[in-house]
Order: C-alpha cells, then structure tokens, then sequence
C-alpha cells in the first residue's frame, strides 16, 4: 500500500499493511542538538529516520489577509520583543524559547475589530481564492489520480486564532462582556474558513482529511465553559464540517493540547471525529481510555507520552506494546504527543522509532530501514 491508501485504511477500519510511522515534528532545537549526537546536518528526518513521508497541505489563505507586518521591535541580546503576523506584540527567546510572552494586543474591544481585524477577513476577497496558472499547477498535482501521499485541507480554527489576538484574559472578558462581538468573530471566522473549502473542493480536489486547530485547554480542563462552547461554537463547526461532508472529506481532525475531556464528545457531536494529539500531561489522557469512551467513531492521532523517550528503552518498550492492541483495531495513528523536546537522547529517539516499526509497523518490511547515527569525528 502507499501512504494515501494506508492512511485511508486505517482511519475507516479497513484492511492493510500496517500502520503509518509517522511524528508531530521536533522542537526547533531538537535537530540542531541532536547533530552533536551524530544527526546529519540538513538531512530530512523522514528520510534519515525512514518514517512515512508526512501528509501536505491543500488550500488557501483562511487566517488575516493582509497579515499584519512582522518586525523586531527591540533586540534584547537573548530575548527580543517583536510584532507577530498577528498583530500581537511579544516577547520571545531566541534559541530554547517556550511560548512567547505576550505584552500588548491590537485586538481589545469592537472599535480595534472593526478597524483592524474584520477588513483582513473578508471571505471574498479574491487574494485569499487564487485562480490563474500558480493555481492550475497546483490544482493538477493536489488532484493527480495516482497521488501516493495523505492530503489534508485546513479547516480552521474558531477559538484558538482569536484566544491569540486577544490574549486569554481577553477572550476570557469579552465573550461575556460583549458576547455579540465573540459571537461576529466566531461567524466571520468559520465564514472565511467555508468560503476557502468551496473555492478548493470545488475544483475537484478531494482531500484525505481535513484539520483543525484551536489549543483551548490546559491541565485543569477547558479555557471556555463547554456551555458557551456549545451554544457558540459548535453551530458553527456543523456549518463546516457540513461543507466537508458535502464534498466527501469524512476525517476532520482536530489538534487542541490540555485536558479535552469535557470538550472531545462536543466536537464529535460537531461532526469533528479526530482527537489529536491527545497530550498526556498531568491527567493522564489516554488514547486506550478514549476509544473505551466513544467507540470507533472517535478516531485517534498521538497519544505517545513524549516524557517516555526520556525514561529509556524499557520504558519506551512497554508503552508501544500497550498501545499495540489499540493499533491493531484501526482508527488509531500512535504518535508522541507533541513535537519530541531536545532533551531526549537521540539514540533513544531511533530506538523508539525501530520498536515502533517492530510492533506497529509490522516489521516494515516496505519502508527504508532507519538511518544509524555517526559520531562527530
């Protein structure tokens, strides 16, 4: 099978080959720390460590158009203060940095909405549904009839981006204070978001899945009352999962770290069937406990506790074969739960890796072996 076809299997119970190898990513400094063990610089990671090619992305421009400009504001040796894309002013480190601190938002009431922020997000606006030849080159690789790799459209995101603009205290005070202007924001957003799916599916491009994004939990539960979220956002996930359907694209996953307990059946009602990454953290999420709780119509991605890679090969061991049974039912793609840090040892990485190839990929008899590390002279 090639990864289209094996993603599709997987994701709809079917027979195959085996389950995909595949990752979240790397932290920015995993890699360049990792070659003082041995990685090769520039090398492709799913090429050295012989994982499935990862999925590509179709589609159009769906956040602010245009962005705001990016700019460094004041250098700070290892820190700067910067303004983002998004308009957000923060602080950000420049090597090792966590999530940057955000020191002042354009976006506070409906005056800076109105002035800033809903003129880049027309869902009109003809530089965001691109036509002419770039375009017709693209449409013709995303819908070739022998395209051996998964492909996902974006579906937006209808908190997350705005939890950004405002800040999370921001958020957290308008949706209450003024309710009507979180309730236009989240409108126009998912109008923007179905604007861009007509103008991509339309022309015939059917993608494997589609995905989502919205980071709206920590470790304690959810950054919004599940009752606002339902009576809020979820009419509007149905409006998009409703255009997807429309055109056949029946996998929408979601990516939102933190405890999504109280969130995850919300979204399924939505017709959001894909929980990703399930980041294991403090409460313990559990990809085992989820299919326990909701059947197979809720589909899995990660899962992996990322903090394992640091307990060593045992460690490692056991929790691949206990995610095994998971595996072999289908509907799951194990993975580690968030990009892998650069505090795990790169030998432990390809020991993950080779055992997971072992036990989930049925011994990979049809994938490159994985590349072995050389040691600096």
């Amino acid at each position: 099978m090639n990864p289209r076809e094996r993603y599709t299997a997987v994701m709809h119970y079917q027979p195959r080959d085996r389950c995909p190898i595949m990752d979240f990513g790397f932290w920015d400094e995993t890699l360049p720390i990792w070659q003082e063990q041995g990685y090769p610089a520039g090398a492709d990671p799913d090429l050295f460590f012989g994982m499935d090619p990862q999925w590509r992305s179709c589609g159009c421009i769906m956040g602010l158009w245009p962005p705001f400009p990016g700019m460094q504001l004041v250098d700070e040796g290892e820190t700067e203060i910067v303004q983002q894309n998004d308009g957000v002013i923060v602080q950000r480190g420049k090597f090792l940095g966590s999530i940057p601190r955000h020191l002042r938002h354009t976006l506070v009431d409906r005056e800076s909405w109105n002035a800033f922020y809903k003129p880049r997000l027309r869902p009109d606006d003809p530089l965001r549904l691109p036509s002419g030849p770039a375009w017709e080159m693209q449409l013709a690789e995303w819908t070739r009839a022998d395209r051996d790799y998964p492909l996902f459209i974006e579906g937006g995101s209808l908190y997350g981006v705005a939890r950004n603009w405002f800040g999370l205290e921001g958020i957290s005070e308008i949706m209450y204070d003024d309710r009507p202007l979180f309730e236009e924001i989240v409108e126009t957003l998912a109008d923007v978001v179905i604007a861009v799916l007509e103008h991509v599916l339309s022309a015939g491009i059917r993608p494997e899945a589609a995905s989502m994004w919205e980071d709206m939990a920590y470790s304690g539960g959810p950054l919004m009352a599940p009752k606002l979220f339902q009576q809020i956002l979820v009419p509007h996930y149905k409006r998009i999962t409703g255009t997807l359907h429309k055109y056949g694209v029946d996998i929408v996953f979601l990516d939102c770290d933190g405890s999504i307990d109280m969130l995850a059946p919300l979204w399924l009602e939505a017709g959001v069937n894909t929980m990703f990454p399930i980041e294991v953290g403090k409460w313990k999420a559990d990809p085992v406990e989820f299919r326990r709780r909701y059947g197979k119509d809720m589909r899995l991605m990660g899962g992996f506790d990322k903090h394992i890679l640091m307990h060593g090969k045992d460690a490692i061991a056991r929790e691949i074969a206990r995610l095994a049974p998971l595996v072999e039912e289908g509907g799951y793609i194990p993975m580690p739960d968030h990009r892998v840090p650069p505090d795990v040892r790169l030998e432990d990485y390809i020991f993950y890796l080779n055992e997971a190839k072992r036990v989930w990929g049925n011994g990979l008899d049809n994938i490159k072996p994985t590349g072995q590390p050389v040691r600096p002279a």
